[in-house]
């Protein structure tokens, strides 16, 4: 199935806090000058307008990112990503997570893109030709288990898919499983929904099962609209970066704001 569209969505709360994360991490792990890896298995498009007619249609960047931007102080990793990619394409112009990682990352770190969907793969290599990375349309799993454990072996990985495909729920920790043993070293970062029906609870319990030291960090907010079933956003990260707990923290108090 390849009939998701992120455009739909991007810049939406959970966006904010996966990305407010993931750029956190990110700006942490570069804070040592030796090169890492970054890996991305569902890395979409990579650059979104929030004034197309599928952002607008839906709403959802109205409520998260031009909501949430005023919680990030200028020099957050997350909004000076975000503040760089205005600078360059214009104010309505929002990084998915590849930029953001092109956009925080060095000269000297390894980055890998994986997206199967043909249309978005031709996007995502557009919006990273002034980058470095390399781009593959491929299926992320695949791609991940080919490449772990990488080199440089400091890094961080990004499971972010769209749960379009249902069995994702119990591929994902068997594929986690098997790449914390090829990549012990390795931050495992994974973006889930929490959804009114707990589809994910099944999931989120054989993970913490397999890996009780690892970092899940939720936040609730209130469906978009009347019938969406996503109710807020969860990240399960695999060897946390020490200090995680102030971002995720600061993340908490703003969302509780919502509720």
């Amino acid at each position: 199935m390849l009939s998701y569209q992120h455009h739909y969505h991007a810049g939406n709360l959970a966006d904010v806090h996966k990305h407010a994360l993931l750029a956190w991490m990110l700006t942490y792990l570069i804070q040592k000058d030796k090169p890492l890896s970054y890996i991305e298995t569902h890395a979409g498009r990579g650059l979104y307008d929030l004034t197309a007619p599928e952002a607008v249609k839906t709403g959802e960047a109205a409520m998260g990112i031009t909501r949430a931007q005023s919680w990030f102080a200028p020099d957050h990793p997350y909004r000076k990503a975000v503040d760089s990619l205005r600078t360059d394409l214009g104010a309505s112009a929002y990084p998915g997570s590849p930029l953001i990682a092109a956009k925080l990352l060095r000269d000297q770190d390894t980055l890998h893109f994986a997206e199967l969907h043909p249309g978005e793969v031709a996007a995502l290599r557009e919006a990273l030709w002034q980058y470095r990375g390399h781009t593959y349309q491929q299926d992320g799993f695949e791609l991940a288990q080919s490449l772990c454990p990488p080199e440089p072996r400091r890094g961080l990985l990004l499971i972010d898919p769209s749960y379009e495909i249902k069995s994702d729920y119990d591929t994902i920790p068997k594929t986690l499983a098997q790449l914390h043993r090829k990549w012990n070293v390795g931050v495992l970062a994974l973006w889930y929904p929490l959804l009114k029906s707990g589809a994910h609870l099944e999931m989120l319990g054989q993970l913490q099962r397999d890996h009780p030291d690892a970092l899940r960090h939720e936040v609730t907010f209130p469906p978009i609209r009347d019938g969406h079933r996503m109710i807020g956003s969860g990240m399960f990260v695999i060897n946390p970066p020490f200090g995680v707990e102030t971002e995720t923290e600061f993340l908490t108090r703003k969302f509780a704001r919502l509720t």
